[in-house]
């Protein structure tokens, strides 16, 4: 019965895909009743550890539920979800202070040699963090027939809501200081580029990347696959096809080619603990929203969170 559950809320968020690439318009993020049926299904079933039951309320106490209470329920391994800072913090390492780059993370044993930071959570675990944020998933890239003409492939660009990159790092005085992914990485040497810059070795032009949530792979009875947790690629610069996010278009993995490189100068020793920001951008219209809207508090059930 959990398998089934599971197995349709996964069908339900990548039904894009089906639809040959664009949203489903019948998705939306999830809101507290959402968020409350993604908690209520088994740990063994999502892979979580499940905090202790709190001791029930005092006789004519009404017990009150919130986003904040239900999300404290749970921990998935390696990562903290703040919902009053709309924000998921990933446990990770400094695994790379120099070389060309394919990933910004992956995951331990995959590829780190190509990748900034390498991270202690399983992607199909950061997709749901994500999802109870309200982000909205789309689809990496991939390659389709042309409907015309059904002998001639076509690269199909990702999508999916913008989510902002960080790094969370100690300042000379102890504080966490966040700093843009795009501070970490700089446009490679070995490009043979000649356009004018007044910049050498011009940055990463932006830290935000497209939520395209891998894909679940797996047809008939039993469980299918989140590819990104066997790939370990979480967060790519180059183009895979089963990363969790990704920058806008289509990018090479031709190693002769990569564009770009790590920059070291803010970055951290190989092996230090730092922790991997990201913060779904809210549409437009939720923004001006939630600007007209007194903040949220958790004594007040009724009350709807603005940040969701």
């Amino acid at each position: 019965m959990e398998a089934a559950v599971i197995q349709g809320f996964h069908d339900r968020i990548r039904a894009g895909a089906a639809r040959g690439g664009k949203p489903n318009p019948g998705f939306r993020p999830l809101g507290f009743r959402g968020l409350l049926a993604v908690l209520a299904l088994p740990s063994l079933v999502l892979g979580v550890e499940e905090l202790p039951t709190p001791p029930p309320a005092p006789a004519g106490v009404q017990a009150q539920s919130s986003p904040v209470a239900a999300v404290e329920k749970l921990r998935f391994p390696g990562i903290a979800i703040h919902l009053e800072e709309r924000c998921v913090d990933v446990e990770a390492s400094v695994c790379l202070r120099r070389g060309l780059l394919e990933l910004v993370a992956c995951t331990q044993g995959t590829k780190e040699h190509e990748s900034i930071v390498v991270v202690r959570a399983k992607p199909m675990h950061l997709h749901a963090a994500l999802l109870l944020l309200g982000a909205r998933p789309g689809s990496p890239a991939r390659r389709q027939q042309d409907g015309a003409q059904g002998d001639r492939w076509i690269d199909v660009p990702p999508h999916g809501g913008p989510v902002d990159v960080f790094l969370v790092l100690k300042g000379e005085d102890g504080k966490s200081v966040e700093h843009p992914i795009s501070e970490f990485i700089l446009r490679s040497r070995q490009r043979s580029d000649t356009s004018a810059s007044a910049d050498p070795v011009p940055k990463l032009p932006s830290h935000t990347f497209l939520f395209a949530g891998s894909v679940v792979q797996g047809d008939g009875p039993g469980p299918r696959r989140y590819l990104s947790d066997n790939s370990g690629n979480v967060i790519s610069l180059s183009t895979f096809g089963d990363e969790v996010l990704c920058l806008p278009s289509i990018h090479t993995q031709d190693n002769d080619a990569l564009p770009w490189q790590v920059n070291p100068a803010l970055l951290p020793e190989v092996g230090s603990n730092v922790l991997l920001r990201l913060r779904p951008q809210r549409p437009p219209a939720a923004k001006a929203a939630a600007d007209r809207t007194p903040p949220y508090s958790p004594s007040n059930p009724i009350q709807t969170d603005p940040r969701k």
